[in-house]
């Protein structure tokens, strides 16, 4: 089984999109037994708190639940469960080695590195631009499933 976290600062907008979107791809695909997909946050201040409201209109669109999804963080106890640790951001991916006190397995990566790009995932919380968000978190996504099932 394949096991992937998806992060951002706060759980709520980026990281639980990717984290749904990715499920419902591979739902799709019907190889959810060959995944385990989670999402969490590096800081504490959403703890506990819902999908945001941006992100569920956008889900929601898509026909995509994310029924009983709360904000959980990141621990340093997740770096020996999970295979890959996809940031949507550089602040992201400094953060996870901080709470990790590294990377020495090199788990951790920028969503978008997989689509090519060397950029980061905006975030609507500052935006306010979730279809954006959204285009570029689809983009990621696809590109992550297609190399993780390129040599399967």
């Amino acid at each position: 089984m394949i096991k992937i976290m998806f992060v951002c600062h706060g759980n709520i907008c980026r990281s639980p999109m990717a984290e749904f979107l990715m499920k419902d791809l591979v739902e799709k695909k019907g190889e959810s037994d060959k995944f385990l997909i989670k999402s969490s946050a590096t800081s504490s201040e959403e703890l506990g708190n819902p999908v945001h409201r941006g992100t569920r209109g956008v889900l929601d669109r898509l026909g995509i639940s994310y029924k009983g999804k709360y904000a959980v963080k990141l621990t340093a106890k997740d770096y020996n469960y999970y295979d890959y640790f996809i940031g949507m951001d550089a602040a992201n991916l400094k953060n996870m080695q901080r709470i990790f006190g590294g990377d020495p397995k090199n788990k951790i990566s920028l969503l978008l590195s997989y689509a090519g790009e060397n950029r980061d995932v905006a975030d609507p919380w500052w935006t306010g631009n979730f279809e954006e968000t959204y285009r570029d978190v689809s983009v990621g996504v696809d590109a992550f499933y297609k190399a993780l099932t390129k040599n399967a």
